[in-house]
């Protein structure tokens, strides 16, 4: 396997992601889309830190921190989904009006 191959797995995922926050209409969906366009730059960032750095261990930094961001990211946006659920009853982003400024 070469660097082509995970750049096209990543760009693959990316697309995928980008693909899904803009059709989903479900907020969670919109949610997991998100995670899917991360993991997608957490394969890019490995495998150029495989590939191309001359410490290995220093591209895993990179990683490292967007899980940390996602995790945080995750717990922040649950966190909302869930008052706005109590609230409204629903997750259907056409219908939540509270979020327009």
């Amino acid at each position: 396997m070469t660097l082509i191959h995970f750049v096209v797995l990543s760009l693959t995922l990316c697309a995928i992601g980008v693909y899904g926050v803009l059709t989903r209409r479900n907020l969670i969906g919109i949610l997991l889309s998100v995670e899917v366009i991360l993991n997608g730059a957490n394969i890019n960032f490995a495998a150029f830190a495989h590939f191309r750095a001359s410490d290995p261990a220093a591209g895993a930094i990179f990683p490292i921190f967007v899980m940390a961001v996602s995790g945080c990211e995750m717990a922040v946006a649950l966190a909302i989904i869930i008052s706005m659920y109590r609230r409204k009853k629903r997750l259907d982003v056409y219908k939540l009006e509270e979020l327009n400024g």
